[in-house]
């Protein structure tokens, strides 16, 4: 299905018209769909049957509670990069048990709390984070299920800022001593080594990456087997990309699947769970950011759309120089095409949503969608210039609810107070 889809010349997601949601909640909003969601993950897991699988969800692509509330009643795991993050799984219904903790620094306090909240694995990234995650169990009396993150420097041909499988990133430790490290591990004594872990970039477009890291852990597995060390799990990690242009053309869901399963085939005897880490590839095309033309403007060389959403609420096209399709909530016909960079009021030149883009000239107070937009949205939102946040909104059926209201400006100083000398 597609979430966002044109009716009489009318946006709707699902069956709520989008101008509808503009009309009484306002812009910026961010809007969700529940039945993409449910489909995307559905057909994500149906990809990699019959395998014996977890696909857990990668928060901090869309950390919503709704949205992770959906997700988990379907099934999901989660994979978390912050004690935060973990707090906003359990809130939102998460099986602690379901979870594993990825990212490179990881604080005592965090470790802590994963540990008393009994996660299934920590995808150690380090020797360092393994000593130390040793010591905070032995403090509290418990056993870390630990998985090693190994960095198995493939490229994965992707945006450099997202690409994290190579010796070159802070990611992981590298194939070359990974086997010397599990050997480590498995003589700690508050250590449980469970599983192996992998994750090489995100918005990948092609299969061969995904097989060619599968394949350089493979080798690893069997050897660590062959040395009396035998994982339970396999964590393939993330990455699978989705179209946000016609130039991207990433796999299908059941042919990523059908690569997975070729590449793991050589440990089919071992009887491994197999992990995944989907984030993007679930909520990226299930969300769109709503957003209000404030004015028109235009120079010698340029014209302007200038709308009431600005890069504290969508970065990514100003950090990733990224593309997001435009879809205005109602058209026009015979409307006027022009050329123009879509810009927010933030007083920053690197506050653009578009560059020359081509596009409906819209009038002042039409609305328009930035589509593509359900992660790695409000995730990366901020305050800058003490904007607040926009509101979000899930769709299901021919019903919204405001699932995270807008913030007002007594929020934003909500934790702030003037000295008194």
């Amino acid at each position: 299905m597609t979430a966002f889809d044109y009716r009489d010349d009318e946006l709707f997601c699902e069956d709520v018209r989008l101008a509808e949601i503009a009309d009484r909640i306002g812009t910026p909003t961010y809007v969700y769909s529940h039945a993409g969601l449910t489909e995307a993950f559905q057909a994500f897991d149906a990809g990699l049957e019959p395998l014996d699988r977890l696909i857990c969800f990668a928060v901090k692509a869309n950390s919503n509670l709704a949205v992770l509330n959906t997700l988990f009643e379907l099934g999901a795991g989660a994979d978390i990069v912050s004690g935060g993050e973990l707090h906003r799984v359990i809130k939102a219904g998460g099986d602690p048990k379901k979870v594993v903790f990825s990212g490179v620094g990881k604080t005592e306090q965090e470790m802590r709390y994963a540990l008393e909240q009994g996660i299934k694995c920590f995808n150690v990234e380090s020797r360092a984070e393994l000593g130390v995650l040793n010591d905070v169990a032995g403090s509290i009396g418990r056993r870390a299920p630990v998985s090693l993150r190994v960095n198995p420097d493939v490229d994965a041909e992707t945006h450099p800022y997202i690409s994290t499988g190579l010796k070159t990133n802070k990611f992981g430790v590298s194939m070359d001593v990974a086997f010397d490290v599990y050997r480590e591990a498995a003589d700690l004594a508050n250590i449980d080594v469970v599983g192996i872990d992998c994750h090489i970039g995100s918005q990948l477009t092609k299969i061969d990456p995904f097989a060619a890291a599968i394949e350089r852990l493979n080798a690893l597995v069997l050897k660590l087997a062959d040395a009396g060390i035998r994982l339970h799990h396999i964590d393939i990690g993330g990455g699978l990309g989705v179209p946000y242009t016609e130039a991207d053309q990433p796999p299908a869901r059941s042919v990523y699947g059908d690569a997975v399963k070729k590449a793991l085939a050589p440990l089919a005897d071992m009887k491994l769970e197999v992990l995944t880490e989907p984030g993007r590839n679930i909520a990226a095309m299930n969300g769109a950011l709503l957003t209000e033309v404030l004015f028109l403007k235009s120079n010698e060389v340029k014209n302007f759309t200038v709308v009431d959403a600005a890069f504290n609420d969508l970065l990514r096209p100003a950090f990733y120089q990224s593309y997001h399709p435009i879809a205005p909530l109602a058209r026009r016909a015979g409307a006027e095409q022009w050329t123009s960079d879509v810009v927010g009021p933030i007083c920053e030149t690197g506050d653009f949503l578009a560059r020359d883009r081509e596009m409906p000239r819209l009038e002042r107070g039409e609305r328009l969608a930035f589509l593509a937009a359900g992660a790695y949205g409000f995730t990366m939102a901020s305050n800058y210039n003490t904007r607040p946040r926009a509101a979000e909104v899930l769709v299901r059926g021919s019903e919204f609810r405001v699932v995270r209201a807008r913030e007002q400006l007594d929020d934003l100083l909500r934790g702030e107070s003037l000295p008194s000398w």
